[in-house]
């Protein structure tokens, strides 16, 4: 006689196999909380935390190996949010960082000169990615405007690395070429 270990997750896998939108529901309803807990507990803001946690329900919806026998489903999106969450947490740091850098003169807020310098600045900006191809353009806001890391990048492109790298070095190269041709 043989007996098989199961798994609190192997009735979703068994309804995935004829409904699996009822089975990632299925999934949503057993973790969401223990992964709002978790989201919140490292960002600490309760709205970032669901918005971490549906981000991370959208990636399961989109994971082909999210029903396999073999696959942890639990650790998966475990692993997915508190990567989700620290890469908020230091990406608002991050921005912390620059606003305070940028304003530390005295405390001083911009000048209505330099609030317009700015627009200026960033509608050149945006012309210049206007000229750009599809793909440069795409990959330079996931980079400078969404902040997304090079893995981050991979996975939204679905592209090896290396492929981030060399498209982030050509896109730079044809944005500088742009920017450079534009008139004033």
């Amino acid at each position: 006689m043989t007996t098989t270990f199961e798994t609190k997750d192997d009735d979703l896998r068994q309804l995935a196999r004829s409904d699996r939108a009822a089975a990632l529901d299925g999934v949503a309803r057993r973790y969401v909380r223990g992964l709002l807990g978790h989201a919140q507990s490292i960002v600490h803001n309760a709205e970032e935390a669901s918005d971490l946690v549906q981000e991370t329900f959208i990636r399961a919806m989109r994971e082909p190996r999210l029903f396999d026998v073999d696959f942890h489903i639990q650790a998966w999106l475990h692993r997915v949010v508190t990567n989700l969450a620290f890469n908020s947490d230091r990406n608002r740091r991050r921005r912390g960082y620059l606003l305070e850098t940028r304003y530390e003169a005295g405390g001083a807020l911009p000048s209505a000169e330099g609030l317009m310098a700015e627009a200026q600045a960033e509608q050149a900006f945006r012309r210049t990615l206007g000229v750009l191809t599809e793909a440069h353009r795409r990959i330079l806001e996931l980079r400078y405007v969404e902040d997304l890391s090079y893995a981050e990048i991979a996975v939204a492109l679905d592209v090896k690395m290396g492929t981030v790298m060399s498209r982030l070095s050509r896109a730079r190269e044809q944005f500088v070429r742009s920017a450079s041709q534009r008139p004033g």
